[in-house]
């Protein structure tokens, strides 16, 4: 069907979905199609349903309901039904025909029957299935406008006790869950239709209360609940555009929401509603926004609202207002406070902030490095380059890290002060390597090395102590010129490694051991490293990977 092809099928999928796809082919079932669509179902952990689009000028695609599936993979089960197709190539054309004669003849029927057999025929078949009686059910009090009735349904349909186990529904039921609960999404906006716009307001409203107070008690991995979540707040919306609620109302309601822990379900902006609003509602909602604010202003919720109202409102004033009223002993806030002012072209007061964020840190060392390089950057481009250098030498002064270290180096080089900087810097790092702080003795090996100071950065790591990481940085940089001493690292850095197996370990010791055969090479000992090797061989010679490595790279 549509020159459907194994290859196809193993580039869709990929080489992993594809082999486990042959594995499904015998649980593929319930075979239905359509002009250039295919639909089947797939036992697998559960049963899922699956559609394989094919024909036209398109290449082919599918959906299923797995949870890979739904991530928008073609996943193994849409593997087995393609290959169950390509069996059945030539079978294919004559049952398309067989079921579209069925189609038709089915919907002949249907029209040929009386009202009085429809009815019978619909009585009947809801009296067999509970499930569509119900959904029939559901259906007739939305277009009577039984808001009762469509109440109490609805909170049958959002209630999980059939589903749950202990008071908790599993991943393997959160499906059936989440389909019960989308027939409420369909209930209300069955509502909006017939004209109860204002009873559909409210009935989303309390829905959303209920999927949010069951939330925590559903396994929700694939994501159901969330989209029944965006369904609600899609109806509530339909049904305020139709109903034209009161703008006062309407404005406390999403502030309230906008504060509940149930926004992250449907994700309801308010921002959404202004065309609702309007000037009135709009001041109402920042007014209420205000007021909550104002009675909890470390509440991240509230400070949320109030600055995407007031970054909407384009009033930086009062988001300033909003972060200064809980400023991070870090400097971070004055940081994003900065910011907001540069955007809005407030430079002076922009730094006034950066440079009290670095003020009201009580210690430089605790202080946001982010601050620090925005507040560095003003200076060197206001070209004062002093105050560049102080504020990185503080910095640096607090903080003592190679990072701080490069920092400080390049603002005194654009000041043109580097080697005093350096000296003063250096000082202070020998000096936290003399109080028998190894972290101190590492990062001045760092400095060094990353000044390309290696001899100075050899005699403090012999002075101080180093990590294997450094002194194989200072052998492999003093190879050429000290080779002797260089080979003394690489010997002992491989000692350890030949008491290891695996791999990476292998690698390392071979990377060590051509390290080695230069170091020999220069010092005119060949003879031995040759004896080394040998010695190796005949301890390691169990490790076939290794010897493996070894003769791949001639030792």
């Amino acid at each position: 069907m549509g020159g459907l092809t194994e290859a196809m099928l193993r580039e869709l999928a990929g080489e992993r979905s594809f082999e486990r796809g042959l594995g499904y082919v015998d649980a593929v079932s319930g075979i239905e199609l359509g002009d250039g669509w295919i639909r089947a179902s797939v036992r697998g952990t559960e049963r899922y349903e699956v559609e394989l689009l094919l024909g036209g000028r398109k290449p082919p695609a599918g959906t299923c309901d797995c949870p890979y599936g739904q991530d928008g993979n073609f996943c193994k089960h849409l593997v087995a039904l393609g290959l169950t197709v390509i069996a059945q190539d030539a079978d294919l054309p004559r049952r398309r025909e067989t079921a579209r004669d069925r189609a038709l003849g089915f919907d002949a029927w249907l029209s040929g029957l009386s009202r009085e057999e429809l009815l019978a025929l619909v009585r009947e078949e809801a009296a067999d299935d509970r499930q569509l009686r119900r959904r029939l059910e559901l259906r007739a009090a939305s277009v009577r406008g039984d808001l009762a009735g469509v109440r109490s349904r609805v909170r049958e349909l959002l209630d999980i006790g059939p589903f749950a186990r202990y008071g908790y529904v599993e991943y393997a039921d959160a499906r059936a869950y989440a389909d019960q609960a989308g027939q409420a999404v369909s209930a209300i906006k069955a509502l909006t239709c017939s004209g109860r716009a204002v009873d559909a307001m409210a009935l989303a409203r309390e829905a959303i209360g209920l999927l949010a107070g069951v939330a925590e008690s559903v396994d929700d991995s694939d994501g159901g609940l969330g989209q029944i979540g965006t369904g609600l707040a899609e109806a509530h919306g339909d049904a305020c555009r139709a109903a034209h609620p009161d703008p006062e109302e309407l404005a406390h309601w999403l502030v309230t929401y906008a504060l509940d822990d149930a926004v992250d379900l449907t994700d309801i902006d308010p921002l959404d509603y202004e065309d609702l609003l309007g000037e009135q509602g709009m001041a109402a909602l920042r007014r209420y926004a205000v007021d909550a604010w104002q009675a909890n202003r470390t509440g991240w919720a509230e400070k949320h609202l109030m600055q995407r109202l007031a970054k909407a409102g384009r009033d930086i004033d009062t988001v300033i207002a909003v972060h200064a009223a809980d400023l991070a002993p870090n400097g971070h806030t004055h940081l994003l406070i900065a910011r907001e002012l540069d955007a809005a072209g407030r430079p002076v007061e922009a730094l006034e902030w950066a440079e009290r964020g670095i003020q009201d840190t009580e210690d430089l060392a605790t202080v946001d490095t982010t601050l620090v390089d925005h507040l560095a950057d003003r200076y060197t481009n206001a070209g004062r380059l002093a105050d560049a250098v102080t504020l990185r030498r503080d910095h640096f002064a607090a903080r003592r890290t190679l990072l701080t270290y490069q920092r400080l180096r390049a603002a005194a080089r654009a000041a043109a002060c580097w080697p005093p900087e350096r000296g003063k810097a250096l000082d202070l790092l020998r000096a936290d390597a003399e109080r028998a702080k190894s972290y101190g003795g590492r990062v001045l090996v760092d400095a060094l090395l990353d000044d390309k100071d290696t001899d100075a950065a050899w005699q403090a790591a012999t002075e101080h102590g180093a990590h294997d990481g450094q002194w194989l940085t200072l052998a492999d940089h003093l190879r050429t010129t000290r080779p002797a001493d260089a080979l003394a690292v690489y010997h002992r850095l491989a000692g350890p490694l030949t008491r290891e197996t695996g791999n990476h370990a292998y690698e390392q010791l071979v990377s060590l051991l051509l390290s080695m055969r230069d170091c020999c090479r220069r010092l005119g000992t060949p003879d031995d490293f040759t004896t080394y090797v040998t010695d190796l061989r005949a301890a390691q010679k169990r490790k076939r990977n290794l010897m493996r490595l070894m003769d791949e790279h001639g030792l």
